[in-house]
């Protein structure tokens, strides 16, 4: 590493200690679920602290390939996707979030623009001006960036996010809803993959919140795992009427690890038990839906495709008993 890398990483670092599962406060439903999470958190700071000390994309790319295993490769592309975000938006880099999306980091799109939204959440004046910070990024998945942010809030500041529910006070709209999904999935970590503690995190929200929230759940349930088939299943059975988000969420992530390469078992299995079909067929869905999306208006078109296929998987999900 140069001086420079070396100032970055310990100007902007992370520590390890920072996703430790039972520093965090989270809940540890056993030891095996509760290193699968600390797992995913370690090789995301691979991937951020590889965005600091690199000098170049191909080297970034390299490098994430070489140390993160296939399975967690997407939470080293996201880590990668905060890093070169902070980078850009302090100017120590021009473009660099630009070019790896386009480059390197194009099958991991979806993870690299949550990333970008744990950069939004570290530096307050993009927080403040998220309008601002999302018109460079991609119209259809800069939400994603927002999901990010949200996650970020749930996973650090979870006793306001989640146990008061509170939002910032500059969140408001659509953005909420996006912030949401992205609180939906820290919730798969923050209650240590246990599906009545996640359903009772979401009963404490306004019935307004909750089918993002519960999207968000079934996203990260098949891109993470972490449960067997009957904690799964039990999921879907506390979701009720909002089994089709915890579908949709499902399908997005099929469709997340299949564009990236790395399709896993166990969102074989999210899918087969949520959606009523293996992670393959269901990753087709969002692909599926993506054309003839509206130009973004009053509703974003992000939010179309979402609700389209999730209509596509009510039918599906309505037919699986719980």
């Amino acid at each position: 590493m140069t001086l420079v890398t070396r100032t970055r990483r310990a100007v902007f670092g992370i520590s390890p200690d920072e996703v430790h599962v039972t520093r965090c406060g989270f809940h540890v439903y056993d030891f095996a679920t509760a290193s699968r999470l600390e797992r995913i958190g370690a090789e995301f700071l691979v991937g951020f602290h590889a965005a600091l000390e690199e000098s170049s994309i191909e080297g970034l790319a390299s490098r994430l390939h070489t140390q993160v295993n296939t399975e967690f490769l997407g939470f080293g592309f996201e880590g990668a996707g905060m890093g070169l975000m902070l980078l850009d938006r302090i100017h120590l880099e021009r473009g660099s979030f630009g070019r790896f999306l386009t480059g390197p980091g194009s099958p991991h799109a979806y993870m690299v623009h949550v990333g970008a939204g744990w950069a939004f959440a570290r530096l307050p004046w993009l927080r403040r001006r998220l309008d601002r910070a999302l018109e460079s990024l991609d119209p259809l998945l800069r939400w994603l960036a927002v999901d990010g942010y949200g996650f970020h809030e749930g996973y650090f500041h979870w006793p306001e996010s989640i146990q008061k529910c509170r939002v910032p006070d500059f969140v408001s709209g659509y953005v909420q809803r996006a912030f949401d999904q992205g609180l939906g999935r820290s919730l798969w970590f923050v209650e240590g993959v246990h599906p009545e503690r996640v359903s009772a995190a979401i009963a404490r929200f306004s019935q307004a919140r909750r089918a993002d929230l519960w999207a968000g759940v079934g996203l990260a349930c098949a891109y993470a795992g972490g449960a067997d088939q009957a904690a799964i299943v039990k999921l879907q059975e506390l979701a009720g009427r909002h089994a089709s988000g915890l579908a949709q969420g499902a399908a997005f992530a099929a469709e997340a690890r299949r564009r990236a390469g790395n399709p896993m078992p166990h969102c074989d299995l999210a899918c087969r038990v949520l959606c009523g079909m293996s992670a393959e067929e269901a990753s087709r869905i969002p692909r599926e839906e993506l054309a003839g999306l509206p130009q973004n208006g009053m509703e974003p078109a992000y939010e179309v495709w979402r609700q389209r296929v999730r209509h596509r998987l009510a039918v599906r999900t309505e037919r699986i008993p719980a």
